[in-house]
């Protein structure tokens, strides 16, 4: 019996001296650099919004954090990399709606449930963009569609890499309209599917109006149409959604902060508290507003129930594209 109360009393000691550890752990943290993992290409839709919310976040941990960024397939090899990475704060990550697609799709068998969230803070609506400088170009999307219909695999569509979220949603607008293009799938997101299209080397893509901003304004590429629930803001408010024009094709994709699974949660409560401040500064709130990106904030410990709604809607729109294979 005596042996017995020293056993017990050994283990409540041990527990209670790393429960003392992780607590002094959580005091002191941060000390060092964080990293924070970026599955998509610099300047991609996903980075865009990503790097302002890290710096604030940064200033008030009073640590540097890096971004690496890590594309490729599907973005799961950044996802990948997180999630193998060591619990204990000092490497972050981005996350968008490509996190379900993947497993939902059978990229990786990760989804946002296999990490610990952080808070999520702005969505993205993809549009569709027409080249300027190809052979065949468009002035509207009733055209590009029309044309599509009537020449079936002669048109060219940019996409992200397959799994991405940009990818689904120009999945859902090829199947939702009944069309046929051969689509180009890039190694990243919006970035690299605008520099494509304004280069003439395919005459449709789908990408961010943040990310295609710029060529928009300067004529290399037009935008067509928006497949989010809403038209874009002014000045582009004139241009049409797809699903107004009598489609059943929407699709949007939301950004959220997280780390590794079994964070320690003294160090996820500093995080996700440094995420919601930095998400609610006014200057973030313009700054999203800029990029024609819709601000919105869900608290960390809400994240994973507002996905597993977002999931089901995804699981519809990539069934309907027959391309649901679930990964195990």
């Amino acid at each position: 019996m005596k042996r017995l109360f020293i056993a017990v009393s050994s283990v409540f000691w041990c527990l209670g001296f790393y429960s003392l550890q992780v607590a002094q752990a959580a005091e002191k943290y941060p000390v060092k650099q964080i990293v924070a993992i970026v599955p998509v290409e610099a300047g991609g839709d996903g980075d865009v919004l990503f790097r302002p919310v890290m710096e604030k976040v940064s200033k008030m941990l009073g640590q540097p954090i890096v971004i690496v960024n890590k594309p490729g397939a599907g973005s799961s090899t950044g996802y990948r990399e997180l999630h193998n990475a060591k619990p204990d704060g000092y490497t972050l990550g981005w996350g968008s709606a490509t996190i379900i697609t993947n497993k939902l799709q059978g990229v990786m068998p990760l989804d946002y449930h296999d990490f610990t969230q952080l808070g999520a803070y702005a969505t993205f609506f993809p549009i569709i963009i027409g080249a300027t400088k190809s052979a065949i170009k468009f002035n509207t999307i009733q055209e590009a569609i029309a044309y599509a219909k009537a020449n079936p695999g002669k048109l060219n569509m940019s996409t992200a890499g397959v799994g991405q979220s940009w990818w689904v949603g120009a999945t859902a607008f090829i199947t939702g309209t009944g069309i046929n293009v051969n689509t180009i799938p890039q190694p990243g997101a919006g970035a690299l599917v605008t520099t494509q299209v304004a280069g003439g080397h395919a005459e449709l893509g789908v990408a961010a109006l943040a990310s295609a901003k710029g060529m928009i304004e300067s004529g290399q590429v037009k935008f067509l149409a928006t497949l989010g629930g809403g038209r874009a803001p002014a000045p582009y408010d004139n241009i049409p959604t797809v699903k107004e024009l009598g489609y059943d094709v929407s699709w949007e994709s939301s950004n959220f902060v997280m780390g590794p699974p079994k964070l320690p949660k003294e160090i996820a409560t500093i995080l996700a508290n440094a995420v919601e401040k930095a998400v609610h500064d006014p200057a973030f709130k313009k700054f999203v507003s800029e990029r024609n990106a819709r601000w919105e904030y869900i608290p960390a410990g809400e994240v994973v129930a507002s996905y597993d709604k977002r999931r089901e809607v995804v699981r519809g729109i990539m069934q309907k594209a027959g391309i649901l294979k679930e990964a195990k």
